[in-house]
């Protein structure tokens, strides 16, 4: 158990985090982004939605939208309406026409009136209002204090009156709607609901119901990007350059088209953020036809199960190999991502980012984490490594990273080092066992730093003897000559050792080395679980043979090694001598001194 705590904590603060997140919405900036990447992608404009744009062509041609007469409109809707057979299911006018001007006021009410399917809109004023929550603690919220109307000959004419706001979010984008606000004591509803409801009227459809939140509020899903609707100038439809049988059956909305007219708001879909008011109501009335509008759903119940199943997958990723974690980290996200899909198109928006968030956090860490272990481990193993191989040796095993071990060998040249203590019997039976222990440990300690000074691989310790070998387990650049200087080393080393010893205890040992290269079989020899990384052949059981025959101080090569170095060493001849295993002789010579450069 306690070796899994450390994980059980860290899957602990990682499902509180998803948690935390997903209930305050803290980087709702970025969940913004996310939503309208996934849930604002273009579903298809409906053909029979059609926008009248008063654009740049109609002010060029009529002048300032301030200056025109009300009879305009009257000429556009009798233009509309011209073929009793053909004419629009419901016309909009997003455009509020407040207080009298002239004459022509009465003609467009006529008109309006006449028509009996012409939808209008109000504009709501907002302020901060202080008010009570259930608990008695006041705060301020936006309150529908006036609004301003059309005029009233205009509005008794018209089938309905809807206002225009459009309700902002933090980041100023268009992305929900208020159906219904309420204003002195009676519920206002928007422009585009008001539309919707005359259509059905006018229609016989049957309404649809929308879904809202506790605030009265419902999340857009945008039909079409700014531009996809059918616009056609009001200009070319008064100059009659457009049949009007074009607009037969359709939803007609009339409104601003031109940038000067400021009438355009930032939406989350389209390379163009941008978007008239009159399209952003085309968008929400086709919503209303859809029957896909959306409300977020309970950030805590999201946030619950977020939490839970980001806990058991980070227990998953701490415990699985890395190919595994990413396949169920892409399962999960897809997953995920799918599923809050699905849900937005029954009505229900969630938060997209904190638990794809919090997972990919909880992958990158379970990675770091298996490479730091990983990491940990390679450094115990080079640790090992270097009380029985020389530094260098070491530092190339890291660099390479191969740490396999498996039973098996390969052929190597390799020079072999042994190394024994002349008189180390006698002196063991004089001493106390700890002195003796004590001067044959400052002996291999000497041994093993000659060894390794000189980039060779500590074999074995065999009691009181010692095993190197050069050129094994990796390629040793001129690994005769330097099995040659560690064996010197070892020479003179322990001449001042001996010193040293005869001082405190009034005896003395010595050394004798034996050095040989060849051809050995080099790797791992034993079982399964128990392997011993050495070498042996006939190589081996030479140089053992040669430090047999040394006496004390004295260094002892083969001609074969000789004849390798003879211009980098200097030698006393020993001559052929027999060796114990050998059916002939073999030419033995005396290192008395290695010419280093």
């Amino acid at each position: 158990m306690k070796k899994n705590l450390p994980v059980l904590i860290e899957a602990a603060i990682a499902g509180i985090l998803v948690f935390l997140l997903t209930f305050t919405n803290a980087l709702s900036s970025l969940d913004y982004i996310a939503k309208d990447k996934l849930y604002q992608s273009p579903r298809g404009i409906d053909s029979d939605i059609k926008i009248i744009g008063i654009d740049e062509k109609t002010l060029d041609e009529y002048g300032p939208i301030q200056t025109w007469s009300r009879s305009m409109y009257a000429d556009l809707l009798n233009t509309l309406n011209s073929d009793e057979n053909m004419r629009p299911a419901v016309i909009g006018f997003d455009i509020v026409f407040a207080g009298n001007v002239d004459d022509s006021d009465s003609k467009f009410a006529e008109a309006v009136k006449s028509s009996g399917n012409v939808v209008l809109v109000n504009t709501l004023i907002y302020s901060k209002v202080l008010t009570y929550d259930e608990d008695g603690v006041p705060h301020y919220v936006d309150k529908v204090v006036d609004s301003t109307e059309p005029y009233a000959e205009l509005a008794g004419a018209a089938a309905g009156i809807g206002y225009s706001n459009v309700s902002m979010d933090s980041d100023g984008t268009v992305r929900r709607v208020i159906p219904v606000e309420s204003y002195n004591g009676q519920d206002c509803s928007m422009f585009s609901k008001v539309l919707y409801e005359e259509y059905c009227r006018q229609t016989g459809a049957s309404e649809r119901a929308i879904k809202t939140d506790k605030k009265g509020r419902s999340l857009i899903n945008y039909s079409g990007e700014p531009g996809d609707y059918e616009y056609i100038s009001m200009a070319d439809v008064l100059s009659g350059k457009i049949d009007s049988r074009a607009f037969a059956d359709s939803i007609v909305i009339v409104g601003a088209y031109a940038q000067g007219m400021q009438d355009n708001f930032k939406v989350p879909n389209g390379a163009s953020s941008q978007m008239y008011g009159v399209e952003i109501h085309a968008n929400i009335f086709q919503s209303y036809m859809d029957g896909l509008f959306a409300v977020n759903g309970d950030p805590v119940v999201l946030g619950l199960i977020t939490a839970v199943l980001v806990i058991i997958l980070h227990i998953l990723f701490r415990k699985l190999k890395i190919w595994q974690s990413i396949i169920i980290l892409a399962a999960a996200i897809g997953g995920y991502v799918l599923l809050v899909m699905k849900l937005n198109e029954s009505g229900t928006a969630y938060n997209v980012i904190y638990f794809p968030l919090i997972l990919l956090i909880c992958f990158i860490y379970s990675v770091g984490m298996h490479y730091f272990v990983e990491h940990v481990k390679k450094k115990k193993v080079l640790s090992a490594f270097r009380k029985y191989v020389a530094p260098q040796i070491v530092e190339e095993i890291a660099k390479k990273g191969d740490f396999e071990i498996k039973l098996g060998g390969e052929n190597r040249d390799i020079a072999v080092l042994f190394v024994d203590i002349r008189g180390f019997t006698t002196m063991s039976e004089a001493l106390e066992p700890e002195k003796v222990v004590e001067i044959l440990n400052e002996y291999l300690s000497l041994t093993t730093k000659a060894i390794f000074d000189n980039s060779g691989t500590l074999d074995k310790f065999v009691g009181d003897a010692t095993m190197a070998v050069f050129n094994s387990p990796f390629d040793l650049p001129d690994y005769e000559f330097k099995a040659v200087c560690a064996a010197m080393d070892i020479v003179k080393g322990g001449e001042a050792l001996e010193k040293e010893l005869l001082e405190k205890y009034g005896r003395t040992v010595g050394f004798g080395v034996g050095v040989h290269c060849g051809p050995a079989v080099v790797g791992n020899v034993g079982c399964e679980f128990r392997m011993d990384f050495t070498a042996i052949g006939d190589t081996v059981n030479t140089s053992a043979r040669l430090e047999a025959n040394a006496k004390k101080g004295q260094v002892l090569i083969s001609d074969t090694l000789y004849e390798r170095l003879k211009d980098r060493i200097e030698v006393n001849e020993i001559g052929q001598i027999p060796l114990k295993g050998k059916s002939n002789g073999v030419m033995v010579y005396e290192v008395t001194e290695v010419k280093r450069s």
